[in-house]
């Protein structure tokens, strides 16, 4: 699976990269490939944006104006990256990941950023609150939670990200990370990015790849990450 990325696209940057396994006590089912192998992603400010050149992360040209520093949820302008020598390992297991876990509080979904990396293409969905329980797998087609309707998004193969409990909205209703704009990344494999539900306890992203691949899901903190690498 090689392709070329293009060489100056508006994506949102994460600028390294993250490998912790998830937490103790979580009940896991699948397997997440190299996962000890897997990079540490550490948000730039939005004042200075700093990628971490240990992970092959690409430079961001622009920056960012998303609200607070460690979580940005604009997009940012990111370069064609190229391999550096502590790049992690590809990703290589297309095996359902799943992680069950009941905080007392909900964490609030902010917002979903993207990078292109050598090797694979990465997807951060930043959370505000305790880490939650959350599966990654493969669906064929993509509905809204809900509503039922078909999601509009193109692709060759799609996985979808399931948290729950957690919720893209505050109490009064304001959304945290909205259903639109639907994000087109334009990366190797990873072409299309939705928020397909915000129901009753259970947010889930949509992400529409060029073709089926494997994937490698890892957890950070401080602020609360979810990581999810995609080979290309």
């Amino acid at each position: 699976m090689k392709r070329v990325a293009a060489a100056l696209v508006p994506l949102a940057l994460l600028a390294a990269a993250c490998g912790t396994a998830p937490g103790s006590g979580a009940s896991v089912s699948g397997t997440p490939a190299a996962s000890s192998a897997s990079p540490a992603v550490s948000g730039p400010t939005a004042a200075s944006p700093e990628p971490d050149t240990s992970s092959g992360a690409p430079s961001p040209a622009g920056t960012p104006s998303g609200q607070g520093s460690a979580a940005p949820s604009s997009p940012w302008v990111t370069r064609t990256p190229t391999a550096g020598p502590s790049d992690p390992p590809l990703p290589t297991s297309t095996r359902r990941v799943a992680v069950a876990r009941d905080p007392e509080r909900p964490p609030l979904v902010k917002g979903v950023r993207f990078a292109g990396h050598a090797g694979f293409d990465r997807v951060v969905i930043d959370l505000q609150g305790a880490k939650t329980g959350y599966s990654v797998d493969w669906v064929r087609k993509l509905y809204e939670d809900g509503s039922g309707k078909l999601v509009d998004l193109k692709g060759g193969a799609f996985l979808q990200v399931t948290l729950k409990p957690a919720n893209a909205h505050t109490e009064d209703g304001k959304p945290t990370y909205p259903r639109r704009p639907v994000l087109r990344p334009g990366l190797p494999n990873l072409v299309g990015i939705a928020r397909t539900g915000d129901f009753e306890g259970v947010v889930t992203v949509a992400l529409a790849l060029r073709e089926r691949a494997g994937f490698r899901v890892t957890e950070q903190s401080e602020p609360t990450r979810l990581v999810i690498d995609i080979a290309h």
